[in-house]
């Protein structure tokens, strides 16, 4: 493969003179400027994008940090971060945390290393934000996509994480559940904590207090949450209805019930908090508080764009909160009475 060495070297000049041939950097002669352009097609010689774009001090790359590539939310949220880089006329890199801080701290300096122009980033520890700044000690611009630090001195997209809590059991208690648990996610985690507080406000707001031990902390992982539903659901004072944090953790669920001989909604009444890909085929349909997606992409990219081009001429980080929305479907039912012991 031909360098531009290779191709100084054909057209009898510097390679100074190439490069700004290339990159219209300077001014050369017609006559020099034709002798190199000669030399590059006899060569087939491609210039790197990445060196081009470099020299104009832009790299032309977007870092995306997710949490947890095995949720297939998250797998989702790449593909329609890749449509939208692409929009901006930008490349994506992604890179998967696993939900481990000591990761996502080795993943910002490799950002760093490959001189990405921005970061969109869903956070897992509150050490990032000391890490988001390239070689020269310059910040660079990054988006914090659906979890946030407490000092909110980021760009953030997220949605309403109370409400979502919220909406989903206020519609279990219009059915006339009262005995109500969950499967909560991670408190150290917005997400986690605002859909645990949302919840715990619906209750609180019509006079019911959960069961300590029909409340269950656990990951946002599928495993988790099955060990901890089979838990539960064996108890003789199971609760009549659940409120799952989110997808992964609801799909758990759904297996433990199977695998113990449970029916959704006639032994218990579920709904949730997410938007997965394939979650719209179970069956029963689930009840659940649903993310407009798409729209926080498009936010967090216009958002983002808009820090490395300096189109975004405020100085004060922007907070974009969207609003989730309840999708009603299969898996809740009017309370009927107290649930029957389970034997297993």
């Amino acid at each position: 493969m031909a360098t531009i060495r290779d191709v100084a070297k054909a057209a009898g000049v510097s390679i100074a003179t190439v490069s700004a041939v290339i990159n219209d950097s300077a001014y050369v002669s017609p006559e020099l400027r034709k002798r190199v352009q000669a030399a590059i097609d006899e060569l087939n010689y491609v210039p790197s994008a990445v060196a081009r774009n470099l020299n104009h001090g832009r790299s032309q790359l977007i870092a995306m940090v997710v949490a947890d590539l095995a949720n297939p939310f998250y797998s989702h949220l790449v593909c329609l971060a890749e449509a939208a880089a692409a929009a901006w006329d930008y490349s994506l890199v992604v890179f998967n945390s696993d939900e481990k801080p000591e990761a996502e701290k080795r993943i910002m300096s490799r950002i760093r290393q490959l001189s990405c122009d921005g970061v969109v980033l869903v956070p897992v520890g509150e050490t990032a934000q000391h890490l988001q700044r390239d070689h020269s000690g310059k910040s660079i611009p990054t988006v914090l996509f659906g979890r946030v630090f407490e000092d909110k001195k980021s760009d953030t997209v997220t949605i309403d994480n109370e409400s979502a809590g919220r909406q989903a059991t206020n519609y279990l208690l219009d059915l006339g559940h009262r005995r109500i648990g969950s499967l909560i996610g991670p408190q150290h985690l917005t997400t986690g904590r605002g859909r645990y507080e949302g919840m715990m406000q619906a209750l609180q707001a019509r006079g019911v207090t959960p069961l300590p031990h029909h409340i269950r902390q656990g990951e946002f992982r599928e495993e988790v949450a099955y060990t901890m539903a089979r838990e539960m659901l064996q108890a003789p004072d199971r609760p009549t209805a659940l409120y799952v944090a989110n997808g992964l953790m609801a799909l758990g669920l759904m297996r433990a019930l199977a695998d113990l001989g449970l029916k959704c909604p006639d032994d218990i009444s579920i709904a949730s908090t997410d938007t997965i890909t394939g979650i719209s085929g179970l069956r029963p349909r689930l009840t659940r508080t649903e993310h407009p997606i798409g729209d926080m992409v498009n936010e967090s990219f216009r958002m983002l764009v808009g820090r490395i081009t300096n189109s975004a001429p405020q100085q004060q980080p922007r907070h974009v909160i969207f609003q989730p929305t309840l999708v009603v479907g299969e898996t809740c039912a009017p309370v009927t009475g107290a649930p029957a012991s389970l034997v297993g």
